[in-house]
């Protein structure tokens, strides 16, 4: 039997079994799993499985694999169960127990902040693009690498390369405010029309209140409101619109009336918010200087444990629509490098064999940015080695921030990031990334590991 078809039959048990299923989904590092009655899976024994790195318990029971593994388990729990990844499980199927404990479910949903709500639906919105992303990001750094070790941009191949590289930035719109109005429950393509309105070229031909309009003004949070906005007319117009006409008038009136509005009101509120939030960081980074970029990446591993770090997302995106590059992004990817460092202090130090095997799963990945793997499965279950990964992620943090290092692209962390880095700083970057990995090893060999914490492990 095959490893992934091995742990796809372990977690199905441990969750318990593929009657209590109701979705299958994943994302780069985790399998989303959905279930009918949360009390009958064994967290515990989910951990134990081998490869398992870690369990998370949140609006879906999330289980950490890891990136390359985990579609390929998500894949044979799918033949197991004759679930498509992503299907719900038929509602009319489920028993009266069932659909209390679903509906229970339901009401936990229900209670969550609206903050948190807010959150995960950007997170929703932003994550499918991060494949895309990453993609062009590396092409682009590629090619921009190439053109600063003296290559002619003008070759036919160059261009080639920055076409690749550049384009889904130059559509991101539309793609952002797609998948707003599929997560707000509306048509998509209105909302990519809302991305294609406040991004089109033409918007240099129109004047309001006297002045000519910028096109991308109000960035991504400008696409987000109005593809929202294209939802609540949509929906509104559909419950007054007779059924023989509404494929016609319901997208026509709301195309009109959000597109109006968005002009004269989205786009210049936006804008002013946009602009606040990028300049507040960009002040915040050359004044604050070490302490700030110590802050920052000292609290980026807790911001992502709580699925707080989605809303960083269109901010990266907004600072590099404004400067061509993100400065924030090279100072929270200490993060992870801290947090690598410190792993490898366990490694050292640990005799349990199954922390260790977990370790060396997770640290090449770790290396390469991608660490919930490491924090789900290393770290954070073991408490006070989160807390010095964060140490020695402020101290990278505050060096990037010393050096103003930013890159050109998101998606990617850790060393993947090098090619995306601007004005020539690699090396610098490269360096603060070693100081993490070096001030993570240390604080916690020094002081945040002990041997006995891995019982249990």
């Amino acid at each position: 039997m095959k490893k992934e078809q091995r742990m796809a039959a372990e977690i199905l048990e441990q969750a318990g079994g593929k009657g209590n299923l109701q979705r299958i989904a994943h994302c780069m590092t985790r399998l989303r799993l959905s279930l009918k009655d949360d009390s009958k899976a064994d967290l515990a024994g989910l951990k134990q499985i081998d490869g398992v790195m870690g369990v998370v318990e949140d609006e879906t029971l999330q289980i950490v694999i890891g990136p390359g593994t985990v579609n390929k388990v998500a894949a044979e729990m799918s033949q197991l169960t004759g679930f498509g990844i992503g299907e719900d499980a038929n509602a009319d199927d489920l028993t009266f127990e069932e659909k209390a404990a679903l509906d229970k479910q339901n009401m936990k949903a229900k209670n969550r902040t609206p903050f948190k709500n807010f959150l995960r639906k950007l997170g929703n919105i932003f994550i499918p693009l991060i494949p895309g992303l990453v993609a062009s990001g590396v092409i682009n750094g590629g090619a921009n690498f190439a053109v600063n070790a003296g290559v002619d941009p003008e070759q036919n191949w160059m261009q080639i390369l920055l076409l690749f590289g550049g384009v889904i930035f130059a559509s991101l719109g539309i793609l952002v405010g797609w998948n707003t109005s599929k997560e707000f429950g509306g048509t998509p393509v209105l909302g990519a029309i809302a991305g294609m309105i406040l991004f089109s070229p033409q918007l240099e031909n129109i004047a309001i209140f006297g002045e000519e309009l910028t096109p991308g003004r109000g960035g991504l949070f400008g696409v987000i409101f109005a593809a929202w906005l294209m939802t609540v007319v949509e929906k509104n117009v559909r419950k007054v619109m007779w059924n023989a006409v509404d494929i016609i008038f319901t997208p026509l009136i709301t195309v009109l009336v959000v597109g109006f509005v968005s002009l004269f009101a989205i786009m210049p509120a936006a804008g002013l918010l946009s602009d606040g939030i990028t300049k507040g960081l960009i002040a915040l980074i050359e004044t604050g200087g070490v302490l700030a970029g110590a802050v920052l990446a000292g609290f980026f591993l807790p911001l992502v444990t709580v699925g707080l770090h989605h809303g960083l997302t269109p901010i990266h995106l907004e600072l590099i629509n404004a400067f061509n590059e993100t400065a924030l992004l090279t100072i929270l990817a200490m993060g992870g490098a801290g947090q690598v460092g410190a792993a490898i202090a366990i490694y050292v130090k640990t005799k349990n064999k199954h922390l260790k095997n977990i370790i060396k799963g997770a640290a090449p990945v770790g290396f390469l940015g991608i660490g919930e793997p490491l924090m789900y499965g290393v770290t954070l279950p073991l408490g006070r080695p989160f807390l010095t990964a964060c140490l020695g992620a402020s101290i990278g943090g505050a060096f990037q921030a010393v050096m103003n290092t930013a890159a050109a692209g998101i998606g990617v962390s850790g060393l993947s990031l090098i090619p995306l880095i601007t004005n020539g700083q690699y090396i610098s970057y490269f360096l603060g990334l070693v100081i993490s990995y070096v001030f993570g090893f240390l604080f916690t060999y020094a002081f945040g590991f002990k041997d006995s914490m891995a019982d249990g492990i």
